[in-house]
């Protein structure tokens, strides 16, 4: 059955649909239904089921026979180390680390933070939580001690588990101090800390905490517990979250289905192939395609330690696909952007054996055309773009290439998937015109996967999601939808900026200057204007090596714009800088550029990868006479 018969089929008869991906689920007692409306703030999915994330992930693949294929692959180019875990080593390393918890009395429900760098040990983590039925909580590692406090509170855990330290290129960051010092601040104590001790930077140990491998040594291997359908697998904090923690709950049950109906349908891998998802276990997309999907698939996932760009030959991502024998991809276009950058030719990766990828996939924020066209022509291979976010924790829209690879359509992440009846309404809450931009939602209920709540507050989810269009999933971005059923994202709803009455989306003038063939990266943000209430401002980055000035580079971007998009976009103002700012997953901050550039009060971003550039970026804005009060 091709595409639009299964989503029409999800959209007529949901209860047959996910009832039907649900047998790819080993169930201790199979639900009776799919979806469940209790009266909670949303109906909700197998809820009277029973089942237990770490078998499906791990022990129902050695029950198979399968124990002797590779579970993980973990690369770390910032160690040296490489090694290959099978699906019955993991499984050993789970038990044990779960029979050690439990021997320190975390059970079903209690909260258990994961506050470690990318080494194989963060997965063995969240699948011993997932074992015993405890709720794991990743924060991602060396973000400040202010904000894990923060989430400790939240979440109260009854322990920590974490690394001494992680190690970024040139530079190893000490958890344990950072860990003390959110202790310090936290109303809340956890009972213990365990730490992993890595020889780059040995922690100091206090009273409570333990070292992991004294911790796991003799510790009796626990089994699988089963556990309700609607039971939470994680809570995962919101990035950049401030005040109050945003915590989205993930139910066990409809997080398995929906995993494991993507991974052969929109990621088209096979169980036993190699799956990368360049990400950190600390985001959504390291636990749903890190740590759990490929290995609900029965999938080697790869774990990699470091940063795979902006090496001076840009080989990193070809080097790992080649050594690992990698299917399928999936990355940020941030970072194809910086391996452009330093190999605007793409001639690197011809180097590389890449014969056994068959498809890159895109997600994160938006893919401008030209850069999926230079990943395209580099590697010979198709690039998929798709959109999600951390509260689905699955695609909303993507281009199915299991189930049916549809014709691409570059800078749109394809089609809404089974599940997801996607409308684009304006601000009344009717929905638009086909081709006219809006409020990108969800009809509900949402599918699998998705949230149901927030952690320890409904109302919030409700304020946050659910009152701005009633009925609907506010999704906070804004787009449209083509004539032919696709979805284009054009930016986030606070990025569609009214520029003397006419509403105007940043993304579209980003996707237009990146064709600029000197131009590497952009961000365009919208400033106050006295006269037209808004103007945007673009700061470009030039490809290595570019031929042009900066000044010339800026002129033929305002000029490109307006030959573009039209004098409408009253797009004047733009500049050449070395750097953006960004979050340690790769999003650029276009808000906080936008509070500097109008002299706004803003936070430091606990996310960010280096403040040192927030300087940077507000010298550049004030050569272009923002911000206005100097």
């Amino acid at each position: 059955m091709g595409y639009r018969t299964e989503w029409q089929r999800a959209k007529d008869d949901p209860e047959g649909f996910w009832m039907d991906a649900a047998r790819a689920v080993d169930w201790d007692v199979a639900p009776s239904k799919a979806l469940h409306d209790r009266g909670g703030v949303v109906p909700e999915w197998f809820v009277d089921g029973r089942v237990n994330g770490c078998w499906n992930a791990v022990d129902r693949h050695v029950e198979a026979g399968h124990g002797d294929r590779v579970a993980i692959a973990y690369d770390s180019p910032v160690t040296g180390a490489v090694r290959r875990i099978t699906y019955a080593q993991l499984q050993d390393d789970v038990a044990r680390l779960a029979g050690a918890l439990a021997g320190r009395g975390v059970g079903m429900g209690d909260r258990v933070v994961v506050y470690m760098p990318m080494v194989p040990e963060a997965l063995v983590a969240m699948l011993a939580c997932a074992r015993i039925g405890a709720i794991h909580s990743v924060v991602f590692g060396g973000f400040a001690a202010a904000e894990l406090a923060v989430r400790i509170d939240d979440a109260k855990p009854k322990a920590i588990l974490a690394a001494s330290c992680g190690i970024e290129p040139g530079r190893v960051v000490e958890y344990k101090p950072l860990i003390d010092g959110a202790l310090a601040q936290a109303d809340h104590a956890p009972d213990f800390t365990v730490v992993l001790q890595r020889e780059q930077a040995v922690a100091d140990m206090g009273e409570r905490d333990v070292d992991w491998r004294d911790f796991v040594a003799g510790a009796e291997p626990a089994a699988c517990v089963p556990v309700p359908g609607d039971h939470p697998a994680y809570i995962l904090y919101t990035s950049g979250t401030t005040g109050a923690p945003k915590g989205v709950v993930r139910p066990t049950a409809g997080h398995l289905v929906a995993l494991a109906w993507s991974m052969p349908n929109i990621y088209g891998v096979r169980p036993g192939e190699t799956f990368w998802a360049a990400s950190d276990v600390g985001w959504v997309v390291g636990h749903s395609y890190i740590a759990y999907a490929p290995l609900i698939h029965g999938c080697t996932t790869v774990v990699y330690e470091g940063k795979p760009v902006g090496t001076p030959d840009a080989t990193a991502f070809w080097r790992v696909m080649q050594d690992h024998a990698v299917a399928a991809f999936f990355t940020a276009p941030t970072a194809f952007r910086a391996v452009k950058r330093e190999d605007p030719e793409g001639k690197v990766a011809g180097r590389f054996d890449l014969s056994r990828l068959r498809t890159i996939f895109l997600a994160g924020e938006r893919a401008d055309p030209d850069t999926v066209a230079w990943i395209e022509r580099t590697t010979g291979k198709p690039v998929i773009d798709h959109w999600w976010q951390t509260e689905t924790g699955w695609a909303i829209a993507a281009n199915p290439v299991g189930l049916e690879a549809l014709p691409v359509k570059s800078g749109s992440p394809s089609v809404p998937m089974p599940g997801y009846d996607v409308v684009v309404l304006d601000e009344a809450g009717h929905e638009v015109p086909r081709g006219t931009l809006g409020a990108i939602a969800v009809r509900l209920p949402l599918p699998p996967g998705t949230l149901p709540t927030l952690w320890n507050a409904d109302a919030r989810f409700r304020k946050s999601y659910l009152d701005a269009f009633p009925g609907h999933y506010e999704t906070g971005d804004a787009g449209m939808l083509d004539e032919d059923g696709y979805l284009w994202i054009m930016a986030r709803t606070d990025d569609v900026i009214n520029v003397a009455g006419h509403r105007l989306s940043t993304g579209q003038m980003e996707e237009v200057i990146a064709s600029h063939p000197s131009v590497a990266e952009c961000a365009v943000i919208g400033v106050a204007d006295p006269l037209k209430g808004q103007l945007p401002v673009g700061l470009m980055i030039a490809n290595a090596g570019a031929a042009q000035s900066p000044d010339e580079i800026a002129k033929e971007a305002v000029a490109l714009v307006r030959e573009t998009i039209g004098p409408v976009a009253a797009f004047k103002l733009a500049v050449v800088v070395d750097r953006l700012p960004k979050t340690r997953s790769g999003k650029i901050l276009r808000g906080t550029m936008a509070a500097i550039a109008d002299g706004r009060d803003w936070k430091m971003p606990a996310t960010i990868d280096d403040p040192a550039i927030l300087d940077e970026v507000a010298d550049a804005l004030r050569g272009l006479g923002y911000p206005a009060d100097g």
